[in-house]
């Protein structure tokens, strides 16, 4: 992770991939097209060869349906297709590569199975901290852009106790070498737990400063409810903070909504204080 990120002076819409395809992501889908298509096309044998016809019928597919070009300007060329169709895809806005991708999970003649390049997409998508995956055939979009602003607002707008542990939560969730959803979770309960405490000037966890907090910025019981069981669920004695939930378990979508979450309560306490 670099010191921008790590720091804070990345903000999150920079850092989860909504909008915009940075270069590493977009490298990181073609080697997956490498690994699963390209690769299969067999140079000691014509294009126009049998061997080569998943290859051959894709690049028609590619050609009319999202090149809109004529067919016949296509060429028997191997080497001039493959360039011709990997300029595009580097030069291409960012949607449309994503347009791309699912046209070959949707076209190409997979000898087994489409899921291989499903799968190998996915993991770049997911380590590159992009908002959408491949579900079945369609890539769809998991993270909204409210999604961000919450947590945009709540790194913006928090004192240092809780924005350190909401800079670290999602250091955390999108540190693309090593991600660590686990304690991106407990940091972003820790946040709550900061804002808390400072609102209230004493000590103590979460689920009896919650009580207090209701009281003093008329919380509604519900909400306040809701924040004690997923504390409840962060310090479990099988949760996060003692370390024996088993992080395979844990996704990036788990730890991306507890930091969504706690963002929201993060900026509605702010917002009940400054109406008090």
């Amino acid at each position: 992770m670099g010191f921008s990120e790590k720091y804070g002076y990345v903000v999150p819409k920079d850092i989860v991939q909504i909008d915009s395809m940075d270069m590493p992501l977009r490298i990181g889908l073609w080697n997956a097209l490498i690994e699963v298509v390209w690769s299969r096309y067999d140079r000691s044998r014509y294009f126009s060869s049998t061997e080569n016809r998943r290859i051959r019928n894709l690049t028609s597919v590619i050609w009319v349906s999202y090149l809109g070009k004529a067919l016949d300007a296509r060429g028997n060329k191997w080497d001039e297709i493959y360039g011709k169709i990997r300029s595009n895809f580097f030069e291409c806005p960012w949607n449309s590569v994503y347009d791309f991708l699912e046209l070959v999970v949707q076209n190409y003649e997979f000898r087994s199975s489409y899921q291989t390049l499903v799968d190998r997409c996915n993991k770049v998508l997911e380590k590159e901290v992009s908002a959408y995956r491949f579900v079945g055939k369609e890539i769809v979009r998991i993270t909204e852009q409210h999604e961000v602003d919450e947590i945009e607002q709540a790194i913006g707008g928090a004192s240092s106790g809780d924005k350190t542990h909401m800079i670290r939560a999602l250091e955390f969730l999108s540190d693309r070498d090593k991600p660590d959803y686990r304690n991106s979770i407990k940091e972003s309960i820790s946040a709550v737990e900061s804002l808390a405490q400072n609102t209230l000037g004493e000590k103590g966890t979460l689920g009896q400063l919650l009580k207090k907090l209701e009281e003093k910025i008329e919380l509604h019981r519900s909400l306040k409810s809701a924040f004690t069981s997923l504390y409840g669920y962060a310090s479990d004695e099988d949760g996060i903070r003692h370390g024996m939930l088993d992080e395979a378990n844990i996704k990036f979508e788990d730890a991306k909504f507890m930091l969504v979450a706690c963002s929201a309560f993060i900026n509605l306490v702010k917002v009940k204080l400054a109406a008090s």
